[in-house]
């Protein structure tokens, strides 16, 4: 018994010495290889914190000090200055959102962009902004669907109006957002002779928002079944 113990033993120890040499030879082989993929890896990661810290940041900061004056004269509902020439050698949202890509205050210069061609009436460009904002949250996925249907139907692009105010209602539930995007959608569905779609969008209306001042303009819009 003691010498199959004994036996065991060399034959742990052969093998853990045989798993070292192979270790070793394997990193001598390709120690060159090895080296090269954790530098590169090392690379990679003081690159990420350069471009982040000294790169981003920074510009991500100046992005939304430019975004300030623009929304200043968004919400005096000057529009075209907000989009060109908010003043004081401030951006407006056109440049913001092409200076100022992949940056939080770049992206809803787009959204602003957006909002601001529609209320002056220029549809095909308000919905141009408005497909290259991303929007985040629980709101501005509504906001922009809901925009993106109204420039669509403004230029009776019927299918694709359908479609952005169908996503803008599918979005997370907001009291007073989603019964008003229903009553959209439920008024394109009734011009579009699509009287059954019409009913359930507006139905809806009754059923999860009756507290909202749309729910009570439903019968003057469609009787219900």
């Amino acid at each position: 018994m003691a010498k199959n113990t004994e036996k065991q033993e060399k034959d742990v120890l052969f093998n853990l010495l045989s798993v070292k040499e192979s270790t070793q030879n394997f990193f001598e082989k390709y120690q060159n290889y090895i080296v090269g993929v954790l530098g590169g890896i090392l690379l990679f990661v003081g690159l990420f914190f350069v471009y982040k810290y000294l790169y981003q940041e920074p510009r991500e900061k100046e992005a939304m000090q430019e975004l300030f004056k623009a929304q200043m004269q968004f919400e005096k509902d000057s529009f075209a200055l907000a989009l060109d020439n908010p003043g004081e050698g401030y951006k407006g949202f056109i440049d913001i959102a092409d200076d100022y890509k992949r940056t939080k205050a770049g992206n809803l210069a787009n959204y602003y962009a957006g909002i601001c061609y529609l209320n002056l009436g220029k549809f095909e460009a308000a919905a141009s902004y408005l497909e290259d904002f991303k929007p985040k949250g629980a709101i501005t996925p509504i906001l922009k669907n809901g925009a993106l249907g109204d420039a669509y139907s403004e230029m009776e692009n019927m299918d694709k109006a359908k479609s952005a105010y169908e996503k803008a209602v599918a979005a997370e539930d907001n009291d007073f957002l989603t019964p008003y995007y229903l009553k959209k959608l439920g008024l394109l569905y009734r011009a579009t002779n699509e009287q059954e779609k019409a009913v359930k969008v507006f139905q809806r209306m009754v059923d999860d928002y009756p507290n909202s001042t749309f729910a009570g303009e439903v019968e003057k819009y469609l009787p219900l079944e």
